[in-house]
This record gives C-alpha cells, structure tokens and sequence, in this order.
C-alpha cells in the first residue's frame, strides 16, 4: 500500500467513526485513535458486505455501502464503549 492509500484509509476511517459516533445517541467516551480504527475496520468490512450484495459498485455513490459502514461503526463504537464501561466497574 502506498502513502496515498494510507492516506485515504485514515481519511475514511475518520468520516466513517465520526459518522458512526455520531449515530448512536448519548456521549461515546471513545478516543479519537478508537474512533478511527473503528471507522477503518467498519470501511472494510461493510464494503466487503457490500460487495458481497452486489451495491458496492453502482453508479453515482454509493449511499448503501455508506450506510452499511456507519451502521457497523456505530456498532463498533458502541461495543467499545460498553467494553472500556465493564472494564471501568470492575477495578
């Protein structure tokens, strides 16, 4: 992967955590680098759905794979957060 591909991961990942957190109602007490890996890890898997249902690849833009990828970075955030909240009661 070149720089530019590194480049534009991080850029998706920061939309697509930012759009995820912002999905989910109350606040996330999720970090900025959380929010990005997330966001990448959701850009990846919801295209890989996507193509997988065959919308990955439309004319235009493609609103369901966008959509796709916030869902599950919502769910990502949210997993996280209810993970670091555990953590947080147990010390």
């Amino acid at each position: 992967m070149d720089i530019s591909g590194i480049i534009s991961a991080l850029v998706v990942g920061v939309v697509i955590g930012a759009l995820g957190r912002l999905v989910l109602p109350g606040r996330q007490r999720v970090g900025l680098l959380w929010t990005v890996v997330v966001g990448i890890v959701a850009a990846f898997v919801g295209t890989g759905i996507a193509s997988g249902l065959g919308v990955a690849d439309t004319r235009g833009f493609d609103w369901i794979e966008l959509i796709i990828q916030v869902a599950l970075a919502a769910v990502g955030v949210g997993a996280l957060e209810r993970a670091r909240a555990g953590r947080r009661v147990q010390r």
